[in-house]
């Protein structure tokens, strides 16, 4: 016994295929306005305790307090806008956060060396000591490298993790 499917059945779960294909791409833009509020927030919520944090003068504040606070203040907005405005675009901004890393690493790897910038590194030395190493600098792009680079990713993937558990809690 083969079951048949009749013309009708077949025309009908044709169209509810178009409509359903139909709905996630009028939905796109939509989405994408809302990945850059997202990105807007988190952006600005970094911003803004950069500014606090140079106000209260940076040489005093060492530079894992500031990767705490740095996590601590882009998770809480994202937490707090998620909580109050559902959105399922929030747990997206880890991306921009992980492509924009991506591309400041890329940009610290073209980098000729030579003296007083990470003389004779070799690609993962150079990476360590501009991002990530909390007592040494490399020398590169004036030792901003956390500032530019891994500060800036820490917040969009902060931001993100926050909107997922508000997310999470709701439902």
């Amino acid at each position: 016994m083969t079951a048949e499917i009749s013309p009708s059945t077949a025309e009908n779960a044709y169209e509810i295929a178009i409509q359903e294909e139909e709905e996630k791409v009028s939905n796109l833009g939509n989405q994408a306005l809302w990945v850059l509020i997202h990105t807007l927030l988190a952006a600005g919520s970094w911003a803004a305790m950069m500014v606090a944090i140079t106000l209260a003068h940076p040489e005093t504040v060492p530079v894992l307090v500031t990767t705490a606070i740095t996590f601590a203040i882009p998770f809480l907005v994202g937490y707090l806008f998620t909580r109050v405005r559902q959105n399922e675009m929030a747990p997206y901004t880890w991306l921009i956060g992980l492509i924009w890393f991506l591309v400041i690493c890329l940009w610290i790897l073209d980098m000729p060396t030579g003296p007083n910038q990470c003389y004779h590194c070799d690609a993962t030395q150079k990476i360590y000591l501009t991002f990530f190493s909390p007592n040494q600098e490399s020398g590169l792009i004036d030792n901003e490298g956390r500032l530019l680079g891994t500060w800036p990713a820490i917040a969009f993937v902060a931001y993100s993790i926050g909107g997922s558990f508000a997310l999470r809690k709701k439902k």
